[in-house]
């Protein structure tokens, strides 16, 4: 598995700065936030946009993805919702990134009735949206999250969606949090997983980042599933940092980070 960390844990910062921290650390990859006050998002021209994949190719360092804010069940007209995931797939083939992130966003605390409607407008629009995704490449990835928090509510959606180019990122904390095994989030996901993301908490009423293994969620278990199926993608390590700015400094943390996912990795392996 190769590793990765989101620029969420240094929101704001120069990309020199980001892929000097990259490769001082040791991590293959990044995940880009795609919000307008990052220094990658849907508004760059193109000559911006080819900077951003230069700079990326001389580091020897991979662009993850890009991790956009578009919540694909949220109430509201189709047309907003999938211009919104173009624009971003756009974003991502312009400077070499094969995945992008969309969140479910379909309001908590729903009837039966509720939930069913947003899982297919999720899944209508995502399907609308894929055709665009295959032409150019990359592909959509719904964030188990907010409304859909585990691999069985993703699932739920996916399974409506039936596309190759759209598929799962599994955020190991709230699919914890939602209640659901790794193993269990594992089989949900897996034939669709493009990624996962990986943090540390201190307990489900405290989401305040810490260091990895320096809290309750079971990467222990994540890794050791991942590797018992042979899965060989990326793990890619969010820390909030721009929620909690009281939060260690991110920086400091990448090494011990890194040495703590590859000490799990050997473990599992």
């Amino acid at each position: 598995m190769k590793l990765a960390f989101s620029t969420l844990g240094v929101p704001g910062l120069p990309l020199t700065d980001v892929l000097g921290l990259a490769t001082a650390h040791g991590y293959h990859g990044v995940e880009l936030r795609a919000h307008a006050e990052e220094p990658v998002h849907p508004g760059l021209t193109p000559e911006q946009r080819a900077d951003v994949a230069a700079e990326f190719k001389a580091a020897g360092v991979e662009i993850l993805g890009l991790a956009g804010y578009v919540r694909v069940a949220a109430p509201g007209e189709d047309n907003a919702v999938v211009e919104e995931i173009r624009a971003l797939l756009g974003l991502a083939r312009d400077i070499g990134a094969p995945f992008v992130r969309v969140f479910p966003g379909g309001g908590s605390g729903e009837s039966p009735e509720g939930s069913g409607e947003a899982d297919a407008t999720a899944a209508r629009r995502l399907g609308t949206a894929a055709e665009y995704a295959a032409d150019v490449g990359v592909r959509i990835l719904l964030e188990t999250h907010d409304s859909h928090p585990t691999g069985a509510d993703a699932m739920r959606v996916l399974g409506l969606v039936g596309h190759r180019q759209v598929g799962a990122l599994w955020d190991v904390m709230h699919t914890w949090l939602g209640g659901e095994q790794p193993v269990d989030s594992f089989a949900a996901l897996s034939p669709h997983l493009g990624y996962v993301q990986v943090k540390d908490i201190a307990s489900a009423d405290d989401t305040t980042p810490l260091r990895l293994g320096a809290g309750v969620l079971p990467l222990t278990d994540v890794v050791e599933v991942l590797s018992r199926h042979s899965w060989d993608g990326w793990l890619c390590w969010e820390y909030e940092k721009r929620w909690y700015p009281e939060a260690a400094d991110f920086a400091e943390l990448l090494t011990p980070g890194r040495e703590h996912l590859a000490r799990l990795l050997n473990e599992s392996a």
